[in-house]
Protein backbone atom coordinates (compact mmCIF):
# COMPACT_ATOMS: atom_id res chain seq x y z
CA UNK A 1 0.00 0.00 0.00
CA UNK A 2 2.89 2.21 0.33
CA UNK A 3 4.74 1.80 -2.35
CA UNK A 4 1.34 2.60 -4.32
CA UNK A 5 0.98 6.03 -2.68
CA UNK A 6 4.77 6.60 -3.07
CA UNK A 7 4.26 5.60 -6.70
CA UNK A 8 0.90 7.85 -6.99
CA UNK A 9 2.84 10.72 -5.15
CA UNK A 10 5.95 10.47 -7.56
CA UNK A 11 4.20 10.79 -10.29
CA UNK A 12 2.06 13.66 -9.63
CA UNK A 13 5.41 15.50 -8.58
CA UNK A 14 6.52 14.52 -11.98
CA UNK A 15 3.34 15.82 -13.55
CA UNK A 16 3.02 18.66 -11.41
CA UNK A 17 6.41 19.75 -12.54
CA UNK A 18 6.39 19.16 -16.37
CA UNK A 19 3.52 21.34 -16.53
CA UNK A 20 5.14 24.16 -14.58
CA UNK A 21 7.75 24.15 -17.39
CA UNK A 22 5.82 24.22 -20.14
CA UNK A 23 3.05 27.08 -18.28
CA UNK A 24 5.77 28.90 -16.71
CA UNK A 25 7.72 30.03 -19.82
CA UNK A 26 4.47 30.77 -21.71
CA UNK A 27 3.30 33.15 -18.68
CA UNK A 28 6.72 34.64 -19.13
CA UNK A 29 6.76 35.26 -22.87
CA UNK A 30 3.50 36.47 -22.68
CA UNK A 31 3.80 38.85 -20.03
CA UNK A 32 6.88 40.04 -21.62
CA UNK A 33 4.94 40.39 -24.93
CA UNK A 34 2.27 42.46 -23.20
CA UNK A 35 4.58 44.84 -21.76
CA UNK A 36 6.43 45.47 -25.13
CA UNK A 37 3.73 45.28 -27.81
CA UNK A 38 2.61 48.85 -28.76
CA UNK A 39 -1.20 47.32 -29.84
CA UNK A 40 -3.58 47.61 -26.74
CA UNK A 41 -5.48 44.71 -28.65
CA UNK A 42 -2.34 42.84 -28.59
CA UNK A 43 -1.41 43.50 -25.08
CA UNK A 44 -5.12 42.60 -23.80
CA UNK A 45 -4.14 39.15 -25.90
CA UNK A 46 -0.89 38.52 -24.30
CA UNK A 47 -2.90 39.30 -20.87
CA UNK A 48 -5.41 36.50 -21.77
CA UNK A 49 -2.27 33.97 -22.52
CA UNK A 50 -0.55 35.21 -18.88
CA UNK A 51 -4.63 34.60 -16.87
CA UNK A 52 -4.55 31.26 -18.43
CA UNK A 53 -1.24 30.17 -18.02
CA UNK A 54 -1.94 31.22 -13.76
CA UNK A 55 -5.10 29.03 -14.29
CA UNK A 56 -3.76 26.07 -15.15
CA UNK A 57 -0.65 27.12 -12.61
CA UNK A 58 -3.33 27.17 -10.05
CA UNK A 59 -5.19 23.85 -11.07
CA UNK A 60 -1.52 22.19 -11.09
CA UNK A 61 -1.28 23.35 -7.36
CA UNK A 62 -4.61 21.56 -6.21
CA UNK A 63 -6.81 24.78 -6.08
CA UNK A 64 -9.83 24.63 -8.53
CA UNK A 65 -11.89 26.71 -7.03
CA UNK A 66 -8.47 29.95 -7.63
CA UNK A 67 -8.09 28.36 -11.53
CA UNK A 68 -12.01 28.18 -12.31
CA UNK A 69 -12.28 32.11 -10.61
CA UNK A 70 -9.04 33.06 -13.13
CA UNK A 71 -10.83 31.99 -15.93
CA UNK A 72 -14.33 33.26 -15.50
CA UNK A 73 -14.07 36.55 -13.52
CA UNK A 74 -10.84 37.36 -14.49
CA UNK A 75 -10.27 36.32 -18.08
CA UNK A 76 -14.13 35.51 -19.03
CA UNK A 77 -15.27 38.87 -17.78
CA UNK A 78 -12.41 41.57 -17.19
CA UNK A 79 -10.94 41.01 -19.89
CA UNK A 80 -13.30 40.83 -22.60
CA UNK A 81 -14.81 43.83 -21.03
CA UNK A 82 -11.66 45.69 -21.87
CA UNK A 83 -11.73 44.64 -25.36
CA UNK A 84 -14.85 45.51 -25.87
CA UNK A 85 -14.24 49.00 -24.65
CA UNK A 86 -11.28 49.06 -27.12
CA UNK A 87 -13.43 47.86 -29.94
CA UNK A 88 -16.30 50.48 -28.88
CA UNK A 89 -13.70 53.17 -28.93
CA UNK A 90 -11.58 52.76 -31.40
CA UNK A 91 -7.79 52.10 -31.31
CA UNK A 92 -5.19 53.78 -33.82
CA UNK A 93 -1.48 53.05 -34.35
CA UNK A 94 -1.03 56.62 -35.20
CA UNK A 95 -2.29 58.03 -31.61
CA UNK A 96 -0.03 60.74 -29.62
CA UNK A 97 2.96 59.30 -27.85
CA UNK A 98 3.30 62.33 -25.89
CA UNK A 99 3.64 62.88 -22.52
CA UNK A 100 0.89 65.05 -21.45
CA UNK A 101 1.32 64.03 -17.57
CA UNK A 102 4.63 65.58 -16.13
CA UNK A 103 6.60 63.16 -14.17
CA UNK A 104 4.68 59.92 -15.00
CA UNK A 105 7.55 57.90 -16.03
CA UNK A 106 9.41 58.27 -13.20
CA UNK A 107 6.54 58.02 -10.60
CA UNK A 108 6.06 54.54 -12.87
CA UNK A 109 9.59 53.48 -12.62
CA UNK A 110 9.25 53.97 -8.38
CA UNK A 111 6.19 52.46 -8.01
CA UNK A 112 7.64 49.22 -10.34
CA UNK A 113 10.44 49.26 -7.93
CA UNK A 114 8.38 49.31 -5.01
CA UNK A 115 6.69 46.95 -6.46
CA UNK A 116 9.73 44.46 -6.88
CA UNK A 117 10.48 45.07 -3.09
CA UNK A 118 7.72 43.79 -2.35
CA UNK A 119 7.37 40.84 -4.32
CA UNK A 120 11.05 39.78 -3.23
CA UNK A 121 10.32 40.23 0.79
CA UNK A 122 6.99 38.20 -0.01
CA UNK A 123 9.33 35.30 -1.59
CA UNK A 124 11.61 35.41 0.86
CA UNK A 125 9.16 35.02 3.70
CA UNK A 126 7.33 32.17 1.70
CA UNK A 127 10.86 30.58 1.36
CA UNK A 128 12.31 30.90 4.74
CA UNK A 129 8.98 30.22 6.96
CA UNK A 130 7.93 26.79 7.59
CA UNK A 131 4.98 25.73 4.97
CA UNK A 132 2.36 23.33 6.39
CA UNK A 133 1.37 22.52 2.61
CA UNK A 134 -1.54 22.24 0.64
CA UNK A 135 -2.61 19.26 2.39
CA UNK A 136 -3.46 20.61 5.34
CA UNK A 137 -4.43 23.99 4.05
CA UNK A 138 -7.63 22.10 1.79
CA UNK A 139 -8.61 19.21 4.32
CA UNK A 140 -12.15 20.62 3.77
CA UNK A 141 -11.64 21.14 0.33
CA UNK A 142 -10.07 23.95 -1.62
CA UNK A 143 -13.38 26.14 -1.44
CA UNK A 144 -13.22 25.93 2.23
CA UNK A 145 -9.74 26.68 2.78
CA UNK A 146 -9.71 29.75 0.92
CA UNK A 147 -12.52 30.79 2.66
CA UNK A 148 -11.10 30.01 6.31
CA UNK A 149 -7.68 32.00 5.67
CA UNK A 150 -10.33 35.27 4.09
CA UNK A 151 -12.61 35.42 7.24
CA UNK A 152 -10.07 34.89 9.64
CA UNK A 153 -6.36 35.31 9.40
CA UNK A 154 -6.78 38.14 6.50
CA UNK A 155 -10.28 39.55 7.41
CA UNK A 156 -9.06 42.90 7.53
CA UNK A 157 -7.40 42.94 4.27
CA UNK A 158 -10.57 41.35 2.82
CA UNK A 159 -12.82 43.79 3.92
CA UNK A 160 -10.19 46.97 2.91
CA UNK A 161 -9.93 45.45 -0.86
CA UNK A 162 -13.70 45.28 -0.47
CA UNK A 163 -13.85 48.94 0.39
CA UNK A 164 -11.35 50.18 -1.92
CA UNK A 165 -12.83 48.35 -5.12
CA UNK A 166 -16.79 50.03 -3.85
CA UNK A 167 -14.79 53.33 -3.25
CA UNK A 168 -13.62 53.07 -7.05
CA UNK A 169 -17.04 51.63 -8.67
CA UNK A 170 -18.69 55.30 -6.82
CA UNK A 171 -15.94 57.29 -8.24
CA UNK A 172 -15.61 56.36 -11.66
CA UNK A 173 -19.93 56.70 -11.42
CA UNK A 174 -20.00 59.84 -9.94
CA UNK A 175 -16.73 61.30 -12.20
CA UNK A 176 -18.84 59.98 -15.32
CA UNK A 177 -22.30 61.38 -14.58
CA UNK A 178 -23.18 64.53 -16.33
CA UNK A 179 -26.39 66.35 -14.81
CA UNK A 180 -28.85 66.64 -17.86
CA UNK A 181 -30.54 70.49 -17.09
CA UNK A 182 -32.30 70.65 -20.73
CA UNK A 183 -34.37 67.57 -22.40
CA UNK A 184 -32.48 65.55 -25.28
CA UNK A 185 -33.02 66.78 -28.52
CA UNK A 186 -34.64 63.89 -31.17
CA UNK A 187 -32.45 63.42 -33.93
CA UNK A 188 -35.04 65.54 -36.22
CA UNK A 189 -34.02 68.54 -33.99
CA UNK A 190 -30.80 68.01 -34.65
CA UNK A 191 -31.12 68.06 -37.79
CA UNK A 192 -32.98 70.86 -38.52
CA UNK A 193 -30.85 73.08 -35.68
CA UNK A 194 -27.60 71.79 -38.25
CA UNK A 195 -28.79 73.18 -41.44
CA UNK A 196 -30.56 75.75 -40.03
CA UNK A 197 -26.88 77.05 -38.33
CA UNK A 198 -23.88 78.45 -40.68
CA UNK A 199 -22.40 75.06 -40.62
CA UNK A 200 -24.38 72.54 -42.42
CA UNK A 201 -21.62 70.70 -43.21
CA UNK A 202 -20.39 67.52 -40.60
CA UNK A 203 -18.34 68.18 -38.09
CA UNK A 204 -14.66 66.61 -38.22
CA UNK A 205 -14.36 63.33 -36.36
CA UNK A 206 -13.78 61.95 -32.93
CA UNK A 207 -10.14 62.43 -31.72
CA UNK A 208 -9.50 65.31 -34.40
CA UNK A 209 -8.44 68.77 -32.58
CA UNK A 210 -8.81 70.90 -35.69
CA UNK A 211 -8.53 75.16 -35.10
CA UNK A 212 -10.02 75.59 -38.77
CA UNK A 213 -11.72 73.86 -41.42
CA UNK A 214 -9.05 74.10 -44.22
CA UNK A 215 -6.73 71.03 -45.17
CA UNK A 216 -4.02 73.76 -44.66
CA UNK A 217 -4.47 73.66 -41.09
CA UNK A 218 -2.89 71.02 -39.60
CA UNK A 219 -4.63 68.55 -36.30
CA UNK A 220 -3.75 69.53 -33.21
CA UNK A 221 -1.98 66.91 -30.62
CA UNK A 222 -3.11 67.02 -26.78
CA UNK A 223 -0.04 69.41 -25.95
CA UNK A 224 -0.81 71.83 -28.66
CA UNK A 225 1.35 71.67 -31.06
CA UNK A 226 0.59 70.02 -34.51
CA UNK A 227 0.29 66.49 -36.02
CA UNK A 228 2.73 66.36 -38.87
CA UNK A 229 0.48 63.51 -40.00
CA UNK A 230 -2.99 65.68 -40.18
CA UNK A 231 -1.39 67.65 -43.20
CA UNK A 232 -0.92 66.28 -46.69
CA UNK A 233 2.36 66.19 -48.60
CA UNK A 234 2.22 68.41 -50.73
CA UNK A 235 1.30 71.42 -48.30
CA UNK A 236 4.10 71.09 -46.50
CA UNK A 237 6.24 70.64 -49.58
CA UNK A 238 5.31 73.94 -50.78
CA UNK A 239 5.29 75.29 -47.60
CA UNK A 240 9.04 74.50 -47.28
CA UNK A 241 9.40 75.53 -50.83
CA UNK A 242 7.75 79.12 -49.97
CA UNK A 243 10.36 79.42 -46.58
CA UNK A 244 13.94 78.95 -48.90
CA UNK A 245 12.67 81.42 -51.14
Amino acid sequence: MSATASAVLAAGSTGEAIGFWVLAPIAVVAALGMVIAKNAVHCALFLAGVMLSLAGLYALQDAPFLAAVQVIVYTGAILMLFLFVLMLVGVDSSDSLVETLRGQRLWALVLGLGLAVLVLFTLGGAVADDSKGLTDANQDGNVVGIARLLFTKYVFAFEITSALLITAALGAMVLAHKERVVPRLSQKQLSRARFSSDHPFPLPGPGVFAAGDSIARGALLPDGSVSEGSLAPTLVELEQDGEQT
